[in-house]
């Protein structure tokens, strides 16, 4: 396999002035095909720097702390660019939300040549409602849909984003494995628990492998994952980890194998993910980065979407029509703009 290329040079010191970052800033709002993390549009900033653009779009609960490390991953897109490619293309997964069954065969037309589909399940939000037993009966029953559209040559993983229970995982993953899963992510919500239901699973001979996603992304030690054995693979996001290189030194850090996927972004946002992707020495899995079929919209005509089940390695610029078609109100815009200034000081102050 080739080798990974340095990442040096090491991120930016400290983020450019807050004048020069909300000089090029824009704010869009974009309608959702299908109702996803409770939102209906996702709401992103975008920044243009010297080196293109960046995309800046923390989920609306996160603090200034969590928030400034997608400004630096959107600092680093703008004004820094990215370590050089090792492959020109990333293969990437479908993704079927928490919807019915019978949905299952038209979502997954929209994604050309994908072979791999991660499924959401767990999901209080789903159509059975909020209870474990119902959730899981709708859960097998979108699962079992989409291994009839895949047929036994795809790849199935199921994402139940820290939903479940060591107990519920179990029972779940036991009532799952005849689909025969690639892996299920972040079943449980803390370390601890994904640790120990990697243990019951081996005891209970269920060979299900457990990826870790909230618990790098969103944790202050990320590789408490490897200290602990709680996981076989681990997802990783461009924003939530700072930028490109620090993922590549997370990776390097944890020696597992890395999913790299994304957080609903538009196409200026995708294009930060497939430089990580792109740059990984090894890429075992396909990547969760065609997430923008399941948006209404881009904020450029020429946008990342699978071809032939993958994404190829090339530059995205917005459309300055697309832009003003989605752009946020004038409260939202001055939102951001706060939004950008506060995490740019607890930027700097880290």
């Amino acid at each position: 396999m080739p080798s990974a290329p340095d990442p040096a040079p090491l991120p930016l010191t400290a983020p450019p002035p807050v004048a020069e970052l909300l000089d090029g800033l824009r704010v869009v709002q974009v309608p959702m095909r299908v109702r996803f993390r409770g939102i209906d549009a996702r709401e992103v900033a975008l920044l243009r720097g010297p080196a293109g653009w960046g995309e800046f779009g923390p989920f609306p609960e996160y603090g200034p702390a969590e928030a400034s490390r997608w400004l630096a991953a959107a600092v680093e897109a703008a004004w820094q660019g990215w370590p050089e490619p090792v492959r020109g293309s990333v293969p990437v997964n479908a993704t079927v939300p928490a919807v019915p069954a019978r949905a299952v065969p038209d979502l997954l037309a929209r994604y050309a040549g994908c072979t791999s589909v991660k499924v959401k399940v767990a999901e209080r939000g789903s159509p059975a409602g909020g209870r474990y037993p119902e959730r899981l009966a709708d859960d097998l029953a979108r699962v079992a849909a989409v291994r009839d559209v895949v047929g036994r040559s795809g790849r199935v993983r199921v994402d139940a984003n820290g939903g479940w229970s060591v107990e519920q995982a179990l029972g779940a993953l036991r009532a799952m494995a005849g689909h025969d899963l690639e892996y299920v992510e972040q079943p449980c919500a803390t370390v601890e628990e994904l640790a120990e239901l990697r243990v019951a699973l081996a005891r209970a001979g269920i060979d299900v492998p457990v990826a870790a996603d909230e618990s790098v992304r969103k944790a202050e030690d990320p590789l408490r994952v490897v200290e602990l054995d709680a996981a076989d693979l681990i997802v990783v996001k461009v924003a939530p980890l700072a930028g490109v290189r620090a993922a590549l030194r997370v990776v390097e850090q944890c020696g597992l194998p890395a999913v790299v996927s994304s957080a609903i972004d538009t196409s200026v946002g995708l294009r930060a993910g497939v430089a990580l992707a792109a740059a990984l020495p090894e890429l075992p899995h396909a990547c969760g980065l065609a997430t923008l079929t399941l948006m209404g919209g881009d904020v450029t005509a020429d946008s990342l979407v699978p071809e032939r089940g993958a994404l190829p390695v090339r530059d995205v610029i917005p459309d300055e029509s697309l832009l003003r078609r989605w752009e946020a109100p004038p409260d939202r815009q001055e939102w951001w703009r706060e939004r950008v200034r506060a995490a740019r000081t607890h930027l700097v102050a880290a």
